[in-house]
């Protein structure tokens, strides 16, 4: 395992990067610095929402590339890389498959900002973690002045068990994620972590032979296959450690960390030489 040779690193937040607080290490950030010095390319990819990420890394905003809404979206420096919506019919149709789903709050990811109706507080306080731009409307039909992003819903009894099952016949058309132990989401085939960093890796000029990645969910798996030095956490998904070429220490260990250390280590040396 080579690592003198990376030059993008991408991870995802939750479950990853994030601890099971919701926090970023200290160590990260003085990381991040070495990262920058050595010229390597940070990319923050995430099911949550771009404000949500730029809230977390606030310190390090201008100089990291962030795939958010699980690869709908992809900004640098408050400019728009690239948008991968869904069309007015699709998403009234996905509204409508989504109107029986008993016990579960739907959320529309608009590019403006995030879109709720009206499920009580308990619900509300739960997602300010997540979303840091949204508004209550009184039907999630009736909001036409934003670009439909995702949508996301929650199921606090599983969305493995609960949603994936009633929503996977959808899979011939779209990407149907389950993204964490209670979130599934609806998007475009190509919004989704793997097509968008393959973009970003094009831009750069950089080959998945130079590009790590960090991931514990389903939503990452396409993200997996654009990294030869691909890293499941301890607290991975089964599905996720199945493709992941090598596997890191849990997020509450700093299992990014402790690769991101090893890989600078290797840089240096392999400078000296």
């Amino acid at each position: 395992m080579d690592l003198s040779q990376i030059k993008l690193v991408a991870t995802d937040m939750d479950g990853t990067l994030l601890n099971s607080r919701g926090d970023v290490s200290q160590s990260f950030f003085y990381l991040f610095d070495e990262l920058k010095e050595l010229g390597v390319t940070f990319v923050a990819a995430s099911g949550r929402q771009y404000y949500s990420i730029l809230h977390k890394l606030s310190a390090i905003k201008d100089d990291m590339i962030v795939i958010a809404e699980n690869g709908a979206l992809t900004m640098h420096r408050d400019e728009e890389l690239q948008t991968t919506e869904i069309d007015r019919k699709t998403y009234l149709e996905l509204l409508d498959a989504t109107k029986d789903l008993k016990g579960s709050q739907v959320i529309l990811c608009g590019r403006k900002k995030a879109y709720i109706e009206d499920y009580g507080k308990d619900f509300e306080n739960m997602l300010n973690e997540f979303y840091g731009r949204y508004e209550i409307v009184k039907n999630l039909s009736e909001v036409i002045d934003d670009q439909y992003l995702k949508i996301a819903i929650c199921n606090e009894k599983g969305a493995e068990k609960y949603l994936y099952p009633a929503l996977k016949h959808l899979e011939n058309r779209l990407k149907v994620k389950v993204s964490g132990k209670v979130w599934l989401d609806l998007s475009h085939n190509n919004a989704n972590k793997g097509h968008a960093l393959k973009n970003v890796q094009k831009s750069l000029n950089i080959s998945t032979n130079e590009t790590m990645v960090f991931g514990d969910y389903n939503n990452d798996l396409e993200m997996m296959s654009q990294a030869t030095y691909s890293f499941a956490m301890q607290n991975a998904h089964p599905n996720v450690k199945a493709v992941a070429n090598y596997t890191t220490k849990s997020n509450d260990e700093n299992g990014v960390e402790y690769i991101l250390s090893k890989m600078i280590e290797a840089k240096k040396k392999n400078a000296i030489k």
